[in-house]
C-alpha cells in the first residue's frame, strides 16, 4: 500500500501545519478571506493585536508562501496567496463543528 502522502512532501507539510497552528494567525488570514487585502493597522484592529504582533505574524505566513504583498504609496497590503487556503479552513472548521469539539 502507497502512503497518502510522499514521505519527502511530510517535513513541508508539517511546517505549513505550524504555521497555520497559531490562533492569531489564524484570525488575520480569517480576516484577510474576508476583506480580500489589507495593510498591518487594519488587520491589526480588526483582530484587536497591536500592529508589531500582527506584522510579525503577517512577516512568517508572507515567508511560508501562504500570504503576498504588495506596497501601495507608504502602506503594504497583504493577501492570501495559497489557494489551498480557503478550503482547509472550512474542511478543519467544518469538521470541528461537526465533532463537537
Amino acid at each position: 500500500m502507497n502512503a497518502p502522502v510522499p514521505s519527502a512532501l511530510l517535513v513541508a507539510a508539517a511546517e505549513r501545519f505550524r504555521l497555520l497552528g497559531d490562533p492569531v494567525r489564524l484570525q488575520l488570514l480569517n480576516a484577510l478571506l474576508e476583506m480580500g487585502e489589507a495593510t498591518v493597522q487594519q488587520l491589526a484592529e480588526a483582530t484587536d493585536q497591536s500592529q508589531q504582533n500582527t506584522s510579525k505574524h503577517l512577516r512568517k505566513l508572507a515567508e511560508g508562501g501562504i500570504l503576498s504583498s504588495r506596497k501601495a504609496g507608504l502602506h503594504v497590503y497583504y493577501h492570501v496567496d495559497d489557494p489551498s487556503i480557503p478550503g482547509l479552513c472550512l474542511l478543519v472548521c467544518g469538521q470541528i463543528s461537526k465533532s463537537g469539539s
